[in-house]
């Protein structure tokens, strides 16, 4: 007889919290929306067009929008309800288009038998917030008692590598790192090789922000991947990209030229507490399917937080209970 599986941990009212404070533009955005469009008790075609509407102007994306719409119509069409009500279907149908990429184990696990370290490469455009992100997933790995090594490999900006070594030393960690405008791809292959040598869990390389229309930095980007390659050939293990929820829309079109180039496993929105914007993580993931690893809603460490779909789904309607 099968052993039913473990109910899941309850996530604490402090982290849910944080995502509702951290999405409030966005939330407010969409709830004072939905207070606009449901002036009638009853679920009609005229309410559910507006409130597809709604979705989009709020950069859920067309698709998205359709399939949310479709949802909540479905048993509901022609009854009565109220704006709360709303509010927790829309939380639920956004969930459930969430849920198949939130992942439950641990990216930073080699899994059984594998040596070496875990090899995670993070890519992006300027400014998205890739430096930044890596102190923070840095800072909290070693507090979890994790041996982390960064390597700073946005080679064009001496700020980020500066920026970088700050957060190693925060962290307690070290930094592998070289001159302004050195070949980065070697500075990755140097960055491997002593943490194997060392004993690391964890390596978290960091690469200098390129335009996804630049065919040249694209190319210089695969150079990195291959070159890691040659130390360990199954690194890097994870290719995160880094999305600045502020951008909006254009987050669809830098994930498909990234995951062109780079292989990308997995997503990371950031600033999503400086933007109104914070839907378009729901448009991209319609889109391309691809594991969201984290979401960042604050300056801090703990700001950046694995993400969870049932809590997303809730703040980013301003419901605080799950």
């Amino acid at each position: 007889m099968a052993v039913p599986a473990p109910e899941p941990e309850p996530m604490p009212a402090d982290v849910i919290d944080k995502l509702v404070d951290g999405l409030q533009r966005s939330s407010s955005r969409l709830a004072e929306g939905v207070t606009a469009v449901f002036t009638k008790a009853k679920l009609d075609q005229d309410t559910l067009d507006e409130l597809e509407e709604l979705l989009i102007t709020a950069d859920l994306g067309a698709s998205a929008s359709a399939r949310i719409r479709a949802g909540i119509s479905k048993d509901r069409f022609g009854k009565d309800i109220s704006p709360e009500e709303i509010k927790q279907a829309l939380a639920d149908e956004i969930a459930t288009i969430l849920r198949p990429f939130e992942t439950d184990s641990s990216p930073f696990e080699q899994p059984a038998g594998a040596t070496g370290p875990r090899v995670i490469l993070f890519v992006g455009v300027n400014g998205s917030g890739k430096t930044t992100t890596i102190g923070k997933i840095a800072h909290n790995l070693s507090q979890a008692g994790h041996k982390v090594m960064l390597a700073a490999g946005d080679t064009f900006r001496a700020a980020a590598v500066e920026q970088l070594k700050v957060w190693g030393e925060r962290a307690n960690v070290p930094v592998v790192a070289r001159e302004t405008g050195a070949d980065a791809a070697g500075l990755a292959f140097d960055a491997l090789t002593r943490a194997k040598a060392e004993g690391i869990d964890v390596l978290l390389i960091d690469t200098a922000g390129r335009l996804q229309n630049k065919t040249e930095l694209m190319n210089e980007l695969a150079k990195v991947v291959r070159v890691i390659g040659k130390v360990d050939p199954d690194a890097p293990h994870e290719t995160w990209l880094v999305l600045d929820a502020t951008v909006g829309q254009n987050a669809i079109s830098q994930t498909e030229a990234f995951r062109h180039a780079a292989g990308i496993t997995g997503l990371v929105m950031t600033k999503l507490d400086g933007t109104a914007k914070g839907g378009v993580l729901v448009a991209v993931t319609e889109k391309h399917k691809l594991p969201i690893r984290f979401v960042g809603v604050g300056e801090q460490a703990d700001d950046l937080q694995p993400f969870s779909a049932d809590a997303f789904a809730h703040a980013l309607v301003g419901l605080r209970t799950l």
